[in-house]
């Protein structure tokens, strides 16, 4: 009867709830020593500064590049072997010492019978003053050379293209006559009477001489052009002529004397 007792005792112990405010104490007690512990030596250590990097808000990502902590050195580039550089370059001359004057010393004593000779003294030498030029300020007026000019007592020949006029004052007073004399022998030389055998730039010289009334006479052939067909057609081309024109009343002559070439 004992024994059933002894077993429902302990039983009972071991249902009954285990005692848990001491424990829980402790633990709290022992961890606020160790929390107590640790910021204390945060504070000696130095670990929790006043003074922080960066302003205080949201941190950020920050990209780091690793290099190298070696010092580049520089590279050992070749002599230049220009004409120019030299290893050992010469060093300026120094400049001339100035030149000793030879000093008397003035308590030696002086020797008798030996004459010293004194020095002399040069002097530049200088040209006899000469007295300038005189000007003349009056412009020279008739001493130049006379100059030779020829004159002729025969008329000037004036010509305009192939016609040729023996006044000097016909061509510049009656220009539109000369023009004339070009156009009536122009259309009265028939070109294919010309041997084609002829050659290029071929001329055939004629003089005739124009009367009061117009009309060509005394045609005849001045200088040949080696082809005989052209030295023709070129004097029957004056001769077809019937006139020129009467000469212009403020002619004075009464006759005009006229050279004409036919160029093939």
């Amino acid at each position: 009867m004992s024994s059933v007792f002894d077993g429902s005792e302990q039983l009972e112990r071991e249902l009954a709830p285990e005692p848990f405010a001491a424990p829980a104490a402790g633990a709290l007690l022992l961890h606020g020593l160790l929390l107590a512990a640790l910021i204390s030596y945060g504070l000696i250590s130095g670990l929790f500064k006043h003074n922080l990097w960066g302003n205080q808000g949201s941190g950020g990502a920050m990209q780091v590049s690793v290099v190298s902590n070696a010092i580049p050195l520089p590279n050992n580039q070749p002599m230049n072997k220009n004409v120019l550089t030299t290893e050992t370059p010469s060093p300026a001359p120094a400049p001339p010492s100035p030149k000793e004057e030879h000093q008397v010393d003035q308590t030696a004593i002086p020797i008798p019978g030996k004459q010293v000779k004194p020095k002399q003294q040069t002097t530049p030498k200088t040209q006899p003053h000469q007295p300038p030029p005189k000007q003349q300020n009056l412009a020279q007026y008739g001493e130049q050379n006379g100059t030779n000019i020829p004159r002729a007592t025969q008329p000037q020949i004036t010509s305009n293209g192939p016609v040729t006029v023996n006044d000097s004052s016909f061509g510049s007073r009656f220009p539109w006559y000369v023009n004339q004399i070009n156009t009536k022998m122009s259309s009265a030389w028939n070109k294919y009477e010309v041997d084609q055998r002829t050659a290029r730039g071929s001329r055939a010289y004629i003089v005739f001489t124009i009367d009061r009334d117009g009309s060509p006479s005394r045609v005849q052939l001045d200088r040949s052009s080696g082809s005989p067909t052209l030295d023709t057609s070129c004097l029957r081309a004056a001769q077809r002529v019937d006139t020129f024109g009467a000469l212009p009343s403020a002619y004075n002559q009464s006759t005009l004397m006229v050279s004409y070439y036919c160029e093939y």
